[in-house]
């Protein structure tokens, strides 16, 4: 029996139970635990490092307002981070590669960021519907869409998350298959493929990092704008 190539984007289940809920909680079990030790060790030195880097480069350009979620938007870079590596392990699952997971991350962080605009300053964020010195005849067509692009930003985070890691598994899953097809066949073109499938490999684990990254980077953007 053949199987699709998208079947590796299913949930494993045990006994008829999805164990998708586990591969999202796994990625906080390898933090380290911090502690009260005057001295840590290099991996928690590491790690503290690099937040403390994140955080100052996200809340830089944000208002003192914004800083709040400065805990929250990291959290969450730290786990898609982490669950993205981990799904390109073998026999592992990649829930990032749901839609349905990102946009629930995606839609409440959205609007979140949307009510705080109109509650704060609801002059300035409707202002954004309208940009300055617009002629009278396209004011409008204006609204209408910059409305639409606007209620169109959470399917964009999600759209865009989901879609670079499925693209990535899917083209890695091809060129694996092409070698292994190749390898009694034709050895060194399944060496060649091989050796592209190295170098693509290396290309997800940054692409892993970035669009973690890039996801964050944008919920911040949005921020921005309404704070």
């Amino acid at each position: 029996m053949i199987m699709s190539f998208f079947d590796q984007f299913l949930s494993p289940s045990l006994i008829g139970i999805p164990l998708i809920a586990l591969a999202i909680l796994i990625p906080w079990l390898t933090f380290p635990t911090p502690t009260n030790r005057w001295l840590n060790n290099r991996l928690i030195t590491l790690q503290a490092w690099f937040i403390n880097r994140f955080v100052y480069q996200l809340m830089q350009p944000i208002n003192l307002g914004g800083h709040k979620w400065a805990m929250l938007l990291t959290a969450l870079m730290l786990f898609l981070i982490t669950i993205n590596l981990l799904g390109l392990l073998p026999y592992t699952f990649t829930p990032t590669t749901q839609l349905s997971l990102n946009m629930a991350f995606a839609l409440p962080l959205w609007l979140t960021t949307v009510l705080i605009g109109m509650l704060n300053q609801p002059t300035i964020a409707l202002g954004h519907l309208l940009p300055e010195g617009t002629p009278t005849p396209l004011i409008p067509i204006l609204i209408i869409i910059e409305t639409i692009s606007l209620f169109i930003r959470p399917l964009a985070l999600g759209v865009r998350l989901t879609a670079n890691l499925t693209a990535g598994h899917l083209l890695m899953q091809l060129i694996a298959t092409a070698a292994f097809v190749l390898l009694t066949i034709m050895p060194t073109v399944a060496l060649l493929t091989s050796t592209i499938l190295f170098l693509l490999t290396i290309l997800e684990v940054a692409v892993a990092m970035i669009q973690a990254y890039v996801f964050v980077l944008l919920l911040s953007l949005y921020l921005q704008e309404n704070v």
